[in-house]
């Protein structure tokens, strides 16, 4: 595991539910932004079905969550947010979703793209990763790469961009990390806006938040990080 130090031009967030880049990037994004990186960020789910309470769901909690959203985006600096109509849990890996994200990538042509890592199925004996977050990230790997850097691929969706490297989160095989002592408070204060998932105990979402986010980080030199698994794809 190393610190990685990098200061990207553009990134482009892709995750499957409202509060996923928040909780897994956050606090890159958030560093990033503050640096002057034009950070824009996809969220394909509409958010329908996030609540045990049946009758809390459907079109009431899609227009929460898509405020959520938008107010949680502003924290992180994001130049840009767009919350696609996907039901939950039905996030496909098809030719649809490919020539939507190419069209994405294509038109903000990032330097970095983040991304959950559809590899990691199991974690330990207690969760399965939803399928929302593999299907995501199979969609989004196939679309960076190849497709959108190669121009015979959905031609119509724009001129071909070639992406610099991947960022993949919630993965088994972590190998770089961003330090993000100086972004910690914002990304807390994104993940919270989230009341729709997270409820009211502020004080003890932000225990959990750094609590996770310090795990490691001593033995990098860094108060707060967040763990990635980096693919290069170009120089």
């Amino acid at each position: 595991m190393r610190l990685l130090h990098d200061r990207p031009r553009v990134a482009l967030a892709v995750y499957a539910h409202p509060d996923d880049a928040d909780v897994a990037a956050g606090g890159t994004l958030a560093r990033w932004s503050a640096l002057g990186c034009e950070v824009h960020l996809v969220v394909v789910c509409q958010g329908d079905k996030g609540a045990h309470d049946s009758h809390e769901g459907g079109e009431r909690l899609v227009e929460r969550r898509r405020g959520e959203v938008e107010r949680a985006a502003k924290h992180l600096g994001a130049s840009s947010v767009t919350m696609w109509d996907v039901p939950d849990g039905e996030v496909s890996n098809d030719l649809s979703t490919r020539e939507r994200l190419v069209e994405v990538v294509r038109r903000w042509r990032p330097d970095v793209v983040l991304g959950p890592d559809p590899s990691a199925v199991f974690f330990g004996g207690v969760y399965v990763n939803h399928r929302d977050h593999r299907e995501t990230g199979w969609a989004l790997l196939d679309a960076v790469a190849p497709a959108a850097a190669m121009p015979l691929y959905f031609p119509e969706t724009g001129p071909a961009h070639a992406v610099r490297y991947l960022l993949l989160s919630g993965t088994h095989e972590p190998d770089v990390a961003v330090d993000i002592s100086s972004s910690i408070e914002a990304k807390i204060a994104a993940v919270l806006e989230h009341r729709s998932q997270m409820g009211e105990e502020s004080a003890e979402i932000s225990e959990v938040v750094k609590a996770r986010a310090q795990q490691g980080a001593r033995d990098l030199g860094a108060g707060f990080i967040e763990t990635f698994r980096r693919v290069q794809l170009a120089e």
